[in-house]
């Protein structure tokens, strides 16, 4: 065991004296120290009672034979951060999670671990920090929140989004507003759409790292304790085994979680989170990948926000390993894949049926051909942007328009709160990539605003930030080059024409080649005063279509 270096022998009795400072008694130190990650906190919803999930996960491991130890590892709220500066620190927190991880765990020796994340970068973060470790590991979440119900409809937090636009718009009341807020959000748990967080916990499943129901078992249900019981039962077996994760996350492993991707319609951030993950696994993803796994992918499942279907009706239809079986049918799965069950994907889906085809379409009958998300390139983006093409409106998949310019979040979301933005228009937020913002922030206020405002069948919206998993609509984001790095998007001029065209692909600012020429030859990036962290980001951070990976 990795902590016999720290427990055995006459020269390590100071780290015992510790150990028996900690109330551990000989036999706990004798045994196999699991390390628990928690990440427990009072400010973030899909967190609020990961306190239970950890005592669950305790239980588990001393059942199992192990001693478990908790650790604490941050999360911000990106519902909570959204539309002011806090935004700034949401990406960024990732590679904190990962890198404060990594030096609990090397220097306490840990033999094992149970990561226990739930919110959008809690995921990915400890996922890149359990490839740089290869300690046996295992992850259970927190779990997703029940879907709201206003006026006999289910609703989630891209519902109170969009409300503020019809608001803004004059089409609800305030009370009807109101409503919204007390009824969208009714548990604790990650948000009820397939939004980033239950994206990348669905994810945990397709890579092999969850065990079945992680990514859909709601947070308020018995069987999510039950299912941290046997992720702490589960960590042993893979001590004993000595099966790690990256003996786990293959690069078909990964091919497999892009796939399963693209049939849920996971969002986009997802596209910036595996690269990261593969880059720890010393595997490389280009977004290329991306559209080559796309275009032979159906996608199955149309969850909210690009549906009115939500995460516990994804759990119930036989959640993510129900929707791998559907893939396998074409053969759309690596199913030599090790997983944390110490049993190969094959052997973990078998059987796992489909109940419910309007959740998850039989693969016979997708909602597409291809997948979720759309890489699209050209002019504005030859390194490439992303979109979540499943949840653009037909009317959209092709749009061609004049450019409304703005080179931050604010100032475009009181241009549409104004009534300053028309159909037909594209708008151009800038200045907002992982460098430029630094931090690339979420756009979701603008494209709720754009949604519940009517305007989303004619306005797109195009950024070198990012996009929340509420947002629906015509909104590419992760352009690169950033305009903070030099990208064409920073010489946009208002009223060129911007042509987007996601069937093919293609994202063009259609200006001439001399014009174009012209105004890069005096471009020069504008830049922020920067202190503390957001300063060192700015300059160790790649461009989104790297996924943001800190150099």
């Amino acid at each position: 065991m990795k902590s016999d270096a720290l427990k055995r022998g006459p020269q390590n009795a100071p780290h015992r004296a510790l150990y028996h400072a900690l109330g551990l008694t000989e036999e706990e130190i004798d045994r196999p120290l699991i390390g628990i990650v928690s990440s427990y906190n009072e400010i973030v919803p899909g967190h609020m009672n990961i306190d239970k999930i950890v005592e669950a996960v305790r239980m588990g491991v001393a059942m199992a034979g192990g001693t478990p130890i908790v650790f604490p590892a941050i999360a911000v709220c990106d519902g909570i951060a959204m539309g002011h500066t806090g935004m700034k620190y949401s990406l960024i927190t990732r590679d904190l999670i990962a890198d404060s991880t990594e030096a609990m765990v090397m220097a306490h020796g840990f033999d094992g671990l149970v990561m226990v994340p739930n919110c959008d970068k809690n995921v990915p973060g400890l996922l890149m920090a359990a490839a740089r470790l290869n300690v046996p590991t295992v992850f259970v979440s927190g779990g997703p929140m029940l879907a709201g119900h206003v006026d006999g409809a289910k609703t989630s937090f891209s519902s109170i989004s969009e409300a503020v636009g019809q608001y803004n718009a004059g089409k609800i009341t305030e009370e009807k507003l109101h409503e919204y807020e007390c009824k969208t959000c009714p548990t604790c748990g990650s948000c009820s759409g397939m939004y980033t967080a239950n994206s990348m916990n669905c994810l945990t499943e397709a890579l092999g790292m969850g065990l079945r129901g992680n990514g859909t078992i709601p947070a308020v249900y018995s069987a999510r304790l039950k299912l941290a019981k046997h992720a702490g039962m589960a960590v042993m077996e893979l001590v004993r085994k000595n099966i790690r994760p990256r003996d786990i996350m293959t690069e078909e492993a990964l091919m497999n979680a892009l796939t399963v991707d693209m049939a849920l319609g996971c969002s986009t951030n997802s596209m910036l989170h595996l690269p990261a993950i593969a880059h720890e696994c010393g595997i490389e993803i280009n977004l290329d990948i991306a559209n080559e796994i796309s275009a032979h992918t159906p996608n199955l499942c149309h969850l909210a926000p690009a549906g009115r279907t939500y995460i516990e009706e994804l759990d119930e239809a036989g959640g993510v390993y129900a929707v791998m079986n559907e893939l396998n049918k074409k053969g759309l799965i690596h199913t030599d894949c090790m997983t944390v069950t110490t049993h190969t994907v094959g052997e973990n889906i078998a059987g796992c049926v489909n109940t419910n085809h309007d959740v998850i379409r039989p693969i016979e009958n997708p909602y597409s051909e291809t997948g979720g998300i759309a890489v699209l390139k050209g002019n504005l983006a030859p390194e490439g942007s992303v979109v979540k093409r499943s949840a653009v409106l037909p009317e959209m998949l092709v749009h061609e328009g004049p450019a409304r310019v703005f080179d931050c979040e604010e100032d475009a979301q009181a241009a549409i709160n104004a009534g300053k933005i028309h159909p037909g228009d594209v708008v151009v937020i800038r200045y907002e990539g992982p460098k430029g913002g630094p931090g690339m922030r979420e756009m979701l206020n603008p494209t709720s605003a754009i949604m519940g405002m009517g305007l989303g069948n004619s306005v797109a919206l195009i950024t070198d930030g990012r996009f929340s998993g509420a947002t629906r609509g015509a909104c590419v984001g992760h352009i690169t080059p950033e305009a903070a790095s030099g990208g064409l998007i920073g010489v946009v001029e208002e009223g060129d024409i911007i042509s987007i065209n996601i069937p093919e692909n293609r994202i063009e600012l259609k200006v001439s080649d001399q014009v174009i020429r012209e105004r890069m030859s005096h471009f020069v990036p504008k830049t922020k005063e920067l202190t503390g962290y957001l300063k060192r980001y700015a300059a160790m951070v790649s461009g989104g279509a790297y996924g943001a990976i800190l150099k």
